[in-house]
């Protein structure tokens, strides 16, 4: 199967719907949220500064970009016409967000049009991303800065042990919502490709133990295995069951890590 966030517009109402409670349901994470303040807080906004943010989802972040300091205004793009709805309606009391369809890949902009270009967990799902990077150094100005955070969705683990049978639901889940699982460990190479400056890399850990977002790994994880036929419904249902027992039990345990990378266009 492939990313399904690199085509949602080709699913159905109800997946575009549940991929979209995905991203709000990460989003509304209190860790999820102090991650990101940390990425934010290593990019030197510029005054009124004018923010691009590519892969914009719903607009999780995009939110968190229009209140930061010195921000003026934000634009975020996105390929999906659902989820720039849903982005749409949840930013309204926002004065400085404006929403726009496109494909980062080949983006509406003139050259030297915004101060800070923003990937949050979009590369990993895009094909080709040296085409999105390679945009965004032509859209950014002279010294404008390239921000960019995502998983290391390699390192996803919901185990507690070996042959932990829930594991295989994050695998499932991992090898068909992300095009590429790998990226973050080439990202450095391939933004100096672009002709950026690489300014530095930081490690974030997500540890999950009450469910959460990592519930929802798993669910999606065994409604995949089980519509490829690899198991049967009750066997999908036992999956999400024993998940929900470890969080009232107090064993669960999900974790991802992820990077953040920093860099800045030449002068």
């Amino acid at each position: 199967m492939p990313d399904v966030y690199s085509n949602i517009a080709a699913l159905d109402a109800a997946m575009q719907d549940r991929l979209a409670d995905v991203l709000e349901t990460r989003g509304a994470d209190r860790q999820q949220q102090e991650l990101r303040r940390i990425f934010l807080a290593d990019i030197e906004f510029p005054a009124d500064a004018r923010v691009l943010e590519v892969g914009c989802g719903t607009g999780v972040l995009t939110r968190m970009i229009a209140r930061w300091p010195g921000v003026a205004e934000v634009v975020g793009v996105d390929p999906a016409p659902s989820l720039l709805s849903r982005a749409r309606a949840l930013a309204a009391e926002l004065p400085n967000i404006r929403f726009e369809e496109a494909d980062g890949r080949s983006l509406p902009f003139d050259p030297h049009s915004f101060d800070v270009v923003v990937f949050d967990s979009t590369l990993s799902h895009v094909p080709e991303p040296e085409r999105a990077l390679s945009e965004a150094h032509r859209v950014l100005r002279p010294l404008g800065w390239l921000a960019t955070f995502d998983g290391d969705y390699s390192t996803t683990t919901v185990a507690l042990g070996d042959h932990d049978p829930l594991q295989a639901c994050a695998d499932m889940t991992m090898a068909n919502s992300v095009h590429d699982r790998w990226l973050m460990r080439r990202l450095a190479a391939l933004v100096g490709d672009c002709g950026f400056e690489v300014m530095g890399l930081r490690s974030h850990g997500f540890l999950e133990t009450h469910g959460g977002y990592m519930l929802t790994v798993i669910d999606r994880g065994a409604d995949m295995l089980c519509s490829s036929g690899r198991i049967s419904d009750e066997t999908a249902a036992a999956l999400k069951a024993e998940a929900r027992r470890r969080v009232e039990t107090g064993s669960f345990f999900g974790h991802v890590a992820y990077v953040s990378l920093i860099a800045r266009k030449p002068g």
